[in-house]
């Protein structure tokens, strides 16, 4: 002998007849705790974030930089005499 019931509810009609937990609220509370980190971890991912995370100095002291740099690959840097 084969029974076969076919049972026409919804997922939420189903939980409540079995006395399952509603989780609904709760996902969506962590959800949304979940997205606004994300929105805050790519704030920081914009380039002018990162160069001003990267590069905390002024603009004096990143001129002062730039200003050594190519001193020293153009070869006009201060050289050592000899004696």
């Amino acid at each position: 002998m084969k029974i076969t019931v076919d049972i026409d509810c919804t997922p939420e009609e189903a939980r409540t007849f079995f006395g399952l937990p509603d989780w609904k609220p709760m996902q969506d509370a962590v959800m949304a705790d979940m997205q606004e980190r994300m929105r805050a971890a790519l704030a920081g991912m914009d380039p002018e974030t990162l160069m001003k995370n990267w590069l905390p100095m002024q603009a004096q002291n990143l001129e002062q930089l730039q200003a050594m740099f190519w001193s020293q690959f153009t070869g006009s840097g201060h050289k050592e005499k000899k004696e």
